[in-house]
């Protein structure tokens, strides 16, 4: 291994990159705050305050997939589909499969510029988070608590206030609502068993009622949905914990463009674009490769830039309080120091669990299907 891998491996250097993110993502928010005053005032030049300044929060964990562990992400998509990423607003269907599937999202969106006004559909539960999910409650993302009878009224409300939005934006959503598991994709084929449906090799079965409401409420905004299916070659198991640690990985993402013609005939078309990508996975095993023309989008140095402001910005003062406590010589401050290390460790290892497929989220599992009866 050689010293600048090793010293991306070392616990201090996370520790410093979540404090960087973790304070710079609170002083973010809280500034954020202050600008609920323009809502009243002017609301497009509140959305365009808001997306430069989650900008500066989501664009650092695009740095750590880009700049710190170099990984490299392969585009495979039609080359007139291409010029227009970025140039429209658009629907991002996104499989769930990876750890950090929602990386690689970002750093889509980060190639094509519209990373600070991308939107996802997330559960209620993240909008209480602090940083991300302060960030997108600014954002107006569309939350929603995965019981749609309590949902559709709120989520059509929040969609159709999209409809005016200032800057192109990229709504992503992953149709199959939680990460794949054996076990969840065990029981989402018995209910395709049940309804008829044909069975999916590599997905769970898609839930079409917050797809088709999506659709249906961006319609006159929308120009088109892309369907990205992503893979890591050489039957990589990517990990926020690896790309922390500066491991490459090598990502291979195919996007496709299409329209579903009639809106209520969406269930039908997911259904079958479904059916499309697990033939598109099951070709990508046996091939290593995807039916389209390859395509690095060249990478943009504002995701570096922001972090090294930001680094610089809040290293300093960090480590003067760090030579005053040890010149103080008093044990209490020490062992202050100390308890915050311990506290700050835990902290890091908790928001890198959020991302485990083994600690995801049990939505989909035969208890919860059950006590949902």
């Amino acid at each position: 291994m050689d010293i600048v891998g090793f010293l991306k491996s070392q616990f201090i250097c996370h520790l410093l990159i979540c404090y960087i993110f973790i304070v710079s993502g609170l002083i973010i928010n809280f500034i954020q705050l202050f600008t609920l005053i323009l809502w009243p005032i002017n609301k497009q030049l509140f959305r365009r305050i808001n997306c430069r300044l989650a900008y500066c929060i989501s664009s650092q964990m695009v740095m750590l997939l880009e700049w710190w562990s170099g990984t490299d992400c392969t585009l495979y998509t039609d080359p007139e589909s291409y010029h227009k990423y970025g140039k429209e607003n658009a629907i991002v269907i996104l499989n769930h499969n990876f750890e950090i599937d929602f990386l690689c999202g970002w750093n889509f969106c980060e190639r094509f510029g519209v990373l600070g006004s991308s939107k996802v559909l997330a559960k209620k539960e993240l909008s209480y988070m602090p940083i991300i999910g302060w960030m997108w409650y600014f954002l107006e993302i569309v939350f929603c608590k995965r019981k749609w009878e309590e949902d559709r009224k709120t989520v059509v409300q929040k969609l159709l206030n999209l409809r005016d939005y200032p800057e192109n934006f990229w709504f992503l959503i992953h149709c199959e609502g939680t990460r794949f598991t054996e076990q969840k994709h065990q029981i989402s084929m018995q209910v395709a068993e049940a309804k008829g449906l044909p069975k999916l090799k590599y997905h769970l079965l898609p839930r079409t009622k917050g797809f088709a409401v999506t659709v249906q409420c961006l319609r006159n905004v929308v120009s088109a949905v892309y369907d990205s299916t992503l893979n890591f070659r050489n039957n990589e198991n990517p990990t926020l914990l690896g790309v922390l640690n500066g491991k490459k990985y090598h990502a291979d993402l195919y996007v496709r463009q299409d329209v579903p013609e009639d809106e209520q005939e969406c269930s039908t078309w997911l259904h079958k674009l479904y059916q499309e990508k697990d033939a598109f996975q099951e070709e990508y095993y046996r091939t290593g490769t995807y039916p389209a023309v390859p395509t690095i989008p060249p990478r943009r140095p504002w995701t570096l830039l922001n972090w090294l402001f930001w680094a610089l910005l809040l290293l300093y003062p960090l480590f003067k309080l760090l030579i005053n406590m040890i010149n103080s010589g008093s044990s209490l401050t020490l062992a202050s120091f100390a308890f915050v290390i311990i506290i700050a460790s835990v902290g890091v290892r908790w928001m890198i669990g959020v991302t485990e497929i083994n600690k995801g989220s049990t939505y989909g599992n035969n208890d919860n299907k059950q006590k949902r009866k």
